[in-house]
Protein backbone atom coordinates (compact mmCIF):
# COMPACT_ATOMS: atom_id res chain seq x y z
CA UNK A 1 0.00 0.00 0.00
CA UNK A 2 1.16 3.27 -1.02
CA UNK A 3 2.10 5.85 1.42
CA UNK A 4 0.71 9.45 1.03
CA UNK A 5 2.77 12.66 2.17
CA UNK A 6 0.65 15.05 3.03
CA UNK A 7 2.13 19.07 3.34
CA UNK A 8 0.83 22.19 3.10
CA UNK A 9 0.84 24.24 -0.15
CA UNK A 10 3.92 26.91 -1.03
CA UNK A 11 1.78 29.59 -0.55
CA UNK A 12 3.57 33.18 -1.52
CA UNK A 13 1.91 35.30 1.77
CA UNK A 14 1.77 39.00 1.32
CA UNK A 15 1.46 41.88 3.96
CA UNK A 16 -1.84 42.75 2.59
CA UNK A 17 -5.30 43.06 4.32
CA UNK A 18 -8.78 44.49 4.13
CA UNK A 19 -7.51 46.55 6.50
CA UNK A 20 -4.20 48.04 4.95
CA UNK A 21 -5.90 48.33 1.77
CA UNK A 22 -8.94 50.19 2.77
CA UNK A 23 -6.37 52.59 5.12
CA UNK A 24 -4.79 53.42 1.44
CA UNK A 25 -8.20 54.35 0.46
CA UNK A 26 -8.19 56.68 3.21
CA UNK A 27 -5.01 58.53 2.19
CA UNK A 28 -5.87 58.80 -1.32
CA UNK A 29 -9.07 60.33 -0.82
CA UNK A 30 -6.99 62.98 1.68
CA UNK A 31 -5.75 65.69 -0.64
CA UNK A 32 -9.24 66.01 -1.88
CA UNK A 33 -10.74 66.14 1.77
CA UNK A 34 -8.14 68.96 2.53
CA UNK A 35 -9.19 70.97 -0.35
CA UNK A 36 -12.61 70.60 0.57
CA UNK A 37 -12.25 71.21 4.08
CA UNK A 38 -9.94 74.70 3.15
CA UNK A 39 -12.78 76.11 0.86
CA UNK A 40 -16.09 74.74 2.94
CA UNK A 41 -14.73 75.29 6.18
CA UNK A 42 -16.06 73.97 9.83
CA UNK A 43 -19.47 72.95 7.69
CA UNK A 44 -17.51 70.43 5.63
CA UNK A 45 -15.86 69.06 8.56
CA UNK A 46 -19.14 68.58 10.06
CA UNK A 47 -20.89 66.21 7.04
CA UNK A 48 -17.42 64.48 7.11
CA UNK A 49 -17.65 63.58 10.59
CA UNK A 50 -21.09 62.45 10.96
CA UNK A 51 -20.94 60.71 7.84
CA UNK A 52 -18.37 58.14 9.32
CA UNK A 53 -19.38 58.13 12.59
CA UNK A 54 -22.72 57.02 11.64
CA UNK A 55 -21.58 54.43 8.87
CA UNK A 56 -19.19 53.09 12.10
CA UNK A 57 -21.46 53.20 14.57
CA UNK A 58 -24.60 51.60 12.05
CA UNK A 59 -22.38 48.75 11.13
CA UNK A 60 -20.84 48.11 15.18
CA UNK A 61 -24.72 48.22 15.88
CA UNK A 62 -25.74 45.57 13.35
CA UNK A 63 -22.79 43.06 13.91
CA UNK A 64 -23.31 43.23 17.34
CA UNK A 65 -26.82 42.86 18.10
CA UNK A 66 -28.68 41.90 15.05
CA UNK A 67 -26.44 39.24 13.91
CA UNK A 68 -24.42 39.05 16.66
CA UNK A 69 -21.17 38.34 15.18
CA UNK A 70 -18.18 39.72 15.93
CA UNK A 71 -17.19 43.62 15.47
CA UNK A 72 -15.81 44.41 11.31
CA UNK A 73 -15.26 48.17 12.42
CA UNK A 74 -11.72 47.24 11.95
CA UNK A 75 -11.35 46.70 8.57
CA UNK A 76 -11.96 50.31 8.12
CA UNK A 77 -14.29 49.25 5.08
CA UNK A 78 -16.84 51.27 6.95
CA UNK A 79 -14.83 54.74 7.06
CA UNK A 80 -14.10 54.42 3.54
CA UNK A 81 -18.24 54.14 2.88
CA UNK A 82 -18.60 57.66 5.30
CA UNK A 83 -16.20 59.60 3.02
CA UNK A 84 -17.49 58.50 0.03
CA UNK A 85 -20.91 58.99 1.28
CA UNK A 86 -19.84 62.60 2.35
CA UNK A 87 -17.69 63.32 -0.67
CA UNK A 88 -21.16 62.95 -2.73
CA UNK A 89 -22.92 65.10 -0.45
CA UNK A 90 -23.37 68.96 -0.21
CA UNK A 91 -21.68 70.54 2.27
CA UNK A 92 -24.93 72.27 3.67
CA UNK A 93 -26.52 68.44 4.24
CA UNK A 94 -28.51 68.51 7.38
CA UNK A 95 -26.79 65.89 10.12
CA UNK A 96 -29.91 63.92 9.87
CA UNK A 97 -30.15 63.31 6.37
CA UNK A 98 -26.40 62.01 6.22
CA UNK A 99 -27.50 59.73 9.41
CA UNK A 100 -30.05 58.49 6.78
CA UNK A 101 -28.04 58.27 3.87
CA UNK A 102 -25.19 56.29 6.20
CA UNK A 103 -28.21 54.03 7.18
CA UNK A 104 -29.46 52.84 3.94
CA UNK A 105 -25.52 52.53 2.75
CA UNK A 106 -24.41 50.28 5.73
CA UNK A 107 -27.94 48.95 6.86
CA UNK A 108 -29.26 48.08 3.12
CA UNK A 109 -26.83 48.02 0.66
CA UNK A 110 -23.81 46.31 2.63
CA UNK A 111 -25.04 44.18 6.00
CA UNK A 112 -28.47 42.73 4.62
CA UNK A 113 -26.40 41.13 2.18
CA UNK A 114 -23.89 39.83 4.55
CA UNK A 115 -21.68 42.43 4.82
CA UNK A 116 -18.42 43.06 3.08
CA UNK A 117 -17.52 40.86 0.40
CA UNK A 118 -20.86 40.14 -0.48
CA UNK A 119 -22.96 43.21 -0.96
CA UNK A 120 -24.05 43.85 -4.65
CA UNK A 121 -24.47 47.51 -5.23
CA UNK A 122 -21.67 49.83 -4.10
CA UNK A 123 -22.53 51.01 -0.33
CA UNK A 124 -21.54 54.64 -0.41
CA UNK A 125 -23.17 55.78 -4.16
CA UNK A 126 -26.53 53.47 -2.82
CA UNK A 127 -27.00 55.90 -0.24
CA UNK A 128 -26.49 58.98 -1.95
CA UNK A 129 -29.18 57.87 -4.90
CA UNK A 130 -31.43 57.26 -1.58
CA UNK A 131 -30.80 60.41 -0.63
CA UNK A 132 -30.91 62.44 -4.10
CA UNK A 133 -34.10 60.88 -4.55
CA UNK A 134 -36.02 60.89 -1.42
CA UNK A 135 -34.45 64.85 -0.55
CA UNK A 136 -33.94 66.16 -4.07
CA UNK A 137 -33.72 70.22 -2.06
CA UNK A 138 -31.10 69.67 0.26
CA UNK A 139 -29.19 66.89 -2.27
CA UNK A 140 -29.35 70.24 -5.08
CA UNK A 141 -28.64 72.87 -2.21
CA UNK A 142 -25.03 73.96 -3.69
CA UNK A 143 -24.45 76.51 -1.11
CA UNK A 144 -21.06 77.39 -0.88
CA UNK A 145 -19.79 77.91 3.03
CA UNK A 146 -17.37 80.18 4.54
CA UNK A 147 -14.08 78.01 4.69
CA UNK A 148 -11.16 78.66 5.88
CA UNK A 149 -9.14 80.36 2.35
CA UNK A 150 -12.87 81.30 0.82
CA UNK A 151 -14.28 84.60 3.02
CA UNK A 152 -17.62 84.87 1.12
CA UNK A 153 -20.79 82.66 1.11
CA UNK A 154 -22.02 82.01 -1.93
CA UNK A 155 -25.17 79.93 -4.05
CA UNK A 156 -25.77 78.76 -7.16
CA UNK A 157 -25.65 75.97 -9.62
CA UNK A 158 -22.50 73.75 -10.79
CA UNK A 159 -21.44 73.75 -14.06
CA UNK A 160 -23.14 70.38 -15.05
CA UNK A 161 -26.25 72.41 -13.30
CA UNK A 162 -25.91 75.54 -15.59
CA UNK A 163 -25.09 73.23 -18.60
CA UNK A 164 -28.63 71.19 -17.66
CA UNK A 165 -30.67 74.80 -17.84
CA UNK A 166 -28.87 76.39 -20.15
CA UNK A 167 -26.82 74.35 -22.94
CA UNK A 168 -23.97 75.28 -24.15
CA UNK A 169 -24.58 79.23 -23.73
CA UNK A 170 -24.45 79.03 -20.27
CA UNK A 171 -21.11 77.30 -19.63
CA UNK A 172 -19.06 79.32 -22.30
CA UNK A 173 -15.76 80.61 -21.21
CA UNK A 174 -15.31 78.13 -18.51
CA UNK A 175 -11.71 78.33 -17.36
CA UNK A 176 -10.95 74.77 -17.69
CA UNK A 177 -7.45 75.04 -15.89
CA UNK A 178 -8.96 76.67 -12.83
CA UNK A 179 -11.39 73.71 -13.22
CA UNK A 180 -8.43 71.57 -13.18
CA UNK A 181 -7.52 72.65 -9.71
CA UNK A 182 -10.33 74.36 -8.25
CA UNK A 183 -14.10 74.33 -8.86
CA UNK A 184 -15.84 75.83 -6.02
CA UNK A 185 -19.22 74.78 -5.81
CA UNK A 186 -20.61 71.22 -5.81
CA UNK A 187 -19.58 68.29 -3.64
CA UNK A 188 -16.21 67.90 -1.81
CA UNK A 189 -15.62 64.93 -4.70
CA UNK A 190 -16.08 67.77 -7.37
CA UNK A 191 -13.61 70.47 -5.86
CA UNK A 192 -10.73 69.78 -7.55
CA UNK A 193 -10.38 67.01 -10.04
CA UNK A 194 -6.01 67.41 -9.56
CA UNK A 195 -6.40 65.84 -5.90
CA UNK A 196 -8.74 63.72 -6.50
CA UNK A 197 -6.01 62.29 -9.45
CA UNK A 198 -2.90 62.51 -6.97
CA UNK A 199 -5.16 60.06 -4.86
CA UNK A 200 -5.53 57.71 -8.06
CA UNK A 201 -2.34 57.74 -8.62
CA UNK A 202 -1.48 56.70 -5.11
CA UNK A 203 -3.64 53.82 -5.55
CA UNK A 204 -1.64 52.62 -8.64
CA UNK A 205 2.19 52.81 -7.25
CA UNK A 206 0.11 51.02 -3.99
CA UNK A 207 -1.39 49.02 -6.47
CA UNK A 208 -4.43 48.78 -4.99
CA UNK A 209 -6.38 49.30 -7.95
CA UNK A 210 -6.03 48.68 -11.97
CA UNK A 211 -6.50 51.33 -14.28
CA UNK A 212 -8.07 49.88 -16.83
CA UNK A 213 -11.82 50.63 -15.39
CA UNK A 214 -11.29 54.24 -15.04
CA UNK A 215 -9.34 54.43 -17.91
CA UNK A 216 -11.93 52.77 -20.13
CA UNK A 217 -14.64 55.58 -17.78
CA UNK A 218 -12.36 58.22 -19.04
CA UNK A 219 -11.90 57.36 -22.68
CA UNK A 220 -15.47 56.53 -23.29
CA UNK A 221 -16.86 59.79 -21.81
CA UNK A 222 -14.13 61.53 -24.11
CA UNK A 223 -15.16 59.57 -27.68
CA UNK A 224 -18.58 59.45 -26.94
CA UNK A 225 -19.10 63.60 -25.90
CA UNK A 226 -16.49 64.14 -28.45
CA UNK A 227 -18.46 62.44 -31.45
CA UNK A 228 -21.79 64.29 -30.16
CA UNK A 229 -19.49 67.45 -30.18
CA UNK A 230 -17.93 67.78 -33.28
CA UNK A 231 -22.01 66.88 -34.72
CA UNK A 232 -23.35 69.62 -32.72
CA UNK A 233 -20.82 72.18 -30.36
CA UNK A 234 -23.57 74.41 -30.15
CA UNK A 235 -26.22 71.93 -28.33
CA UNK A 236 -23.55 69.69 -26.96
CA UNK A 237 -20.84 69.98 -24.06
CA UNK A 238 -17.26 69.04 -25.45
CA UNK A 239 -14.89 66.40 -23.45
CA UNK A 240 -13.12 68.53 -21.62
CA UNK A 241 -15.87 69.88 -19.59
CA UNK A 242 -17.43 66.43 -19.04
CA UNK A 243 -14.20 64.63 -17.73
CA UNK A 244 -13.21 67.73 -15.67
CA UNK A 245 -16.80 68.45 -13.90
CA UNK A 246 -19.62 66.66 -11.47
CA UNK A 247 -18.34 63.41 -9.93
CA UNK A 248 -16.79 61.27 -13.17
CA UNK A 249 -13.04 61.10 -11.39
CA UNK A 250 -14.46 60.43 -7.65
CA UNK A 251 -16.81 57.81 -9.23
CA UNK A 252 -14.04 56.24 -11.65
CA UNK A 253 -11.14 56.33 -9.22
CA UNK A 254 -12.99 55.61 -5.86
CA UNK A 255 -16.11 53.97 -6.38
CA UNK A 256 -16.26 52.08 -9.60
CA UNK A 257 -13.26 50.03 -8.78
CA UNK A 258 -15.08 48.53 -5.69
CA UNK A 259 -13.47 45.26 -5.35
CA UNK A 260 -16.66 43.56 -4.42
CA UNK A 261 -18.85 45.45 -6.94
CA UNK A 262 -16.68 45.56 -10.10
CA UNK A 263 -16.01 42.41 -12.49
CA UNK A 264 -12.43 40.26 -11.22
CA UNK A 265 -11.43 39.71 -14.86
CA UNK A 266 -9.18 42.95 -16.80
CA UNK A 267 -11.51 42.30 -20.24
CA UNK A 268 -14.81 42.27 -17.99
CA UNK A 269 -13.11 45.91 -16.11
CA UNK A 270 -12.61 47.11 -19.49
CA UNK A 271 -16.36 46.48 -20.39
CA UNK A 272 -17.77 47.33 -17.23
CA UNK A 273 -15.80 51.16 -17.63
CA UNK A 274 -17.34 51.50 -21.09
CA UNK A 275 -20.95 50.70 -19.61
CA UNK A 276 -19.95 53.47 -17.08
CA UNK A 277 -18.81 55.73 -19.33
CA UNK A 278 -21.72 55.28 -21.64
CA UNK A 279 -24.39 55.66 -19.47
CA UNK A 280 -23.18 58.44 -17.77
CA UNK A 281 -22.68 60.54 -21.47
CA UNK A 282 -26.82 59.44 -21.97
CA UNK A 283 -28.16 60.27 -18.71
CA UNK A 284 -26.06 64.24 -19.11
CA UNK A 285 -27.23 64.95 -22.45
CA UNK A 286 -30.33 63.25 -22.27
CA UNK A 287 -31.36 62.10 -19.32
CA UNK A 288 -33.52 64.10 -16.63
CA UNK A 289 -30.46 64.62 -13.83
CA UNK A 290 -27.28 66.80 -15.19
CA UNK A 291 -25.23 63.86 -13.54
CA UNK A 292 -25.25 60.45 -14.33
CA UNK A 293 -22.41 59.04 -12.41
CA UNK A 294 -23.91 56.99 -9.29
CA UNK A 295 -26.80 55.85 -11.77
CA UNK A 296 -24.59 54.35 -14.03
CA UNK A 297 -22.43 52.44 -11.86
CA UNK A 298 -25.10 50.90 -9.75
CA UNK A 299 -26.73 50.10 -13.27
CA UNK A 300 -23.37 48.43 -13.92
CA UNK A 301 -23.03 47.08 -10.50
CA UNK A 302 -26.09 44.85 -11.81
CA UNK A 303 -24.24 43.24 -14.66
CA UNK A 304 -21.33 42.55 -12.81
CA UNK A 305 -22.21 38.82 -11.93
CA UNK A 306 -22.66 38.69 -15.85
CA UNK A 307 -19.12 39.83 -16.44
CA UNK A 308 -17.89 37.52 -14.10
CA UNK A 309 -19.42 34.83 -15.71
CA UNK A 310 -18.71 35.47 -19.14
CA UNK A 311 -14.77 36.82 -18.24
CA UNK A 312 -13.70 34.79 -16.06
CA UNK A 313 -10.34 33.79 -15.53
CA UNK A 314 -9.07 30.60 -15.94
CA UNK A 315 -7.93 28.71 -12.80
CA UNK A 316 -4.15 27.93 -13.01
CA UNK A 317 -2.95 24.80 -14.43
CA UNK A 318 -6.43 24.45 -16.56
CA UNK A 319 -6.20 24.26 -20.45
Amino acid sequence: MSQYIVSPNPHIHANVSTASLMRDVVIALCPAIIVSVLFYGWAELLVLAASVASCVLIEWVITRFLLKKSCTIGDWSAVVTGLLLAMNLPVTTPVWVVFIGALVAIGVAKMTFGGIGQNIFNPAITGRVFLLVSFPTYMTDWTVTKGFIQTDAVSGATLLGRYAEGGVEAIQGTDYLQTLFLNIGGSAGEISAIALLLGFVYLLVRKVIKPWIPLSIFGTIALVSLIFWLIDPMTYSDPLFNLLTGGVILGACFMATDYVTSPMSTLGGVIYGIGIGFIVMMIRYFGAYPEGMSFAILIMNMCVPLLNMWFHKKKYGSK
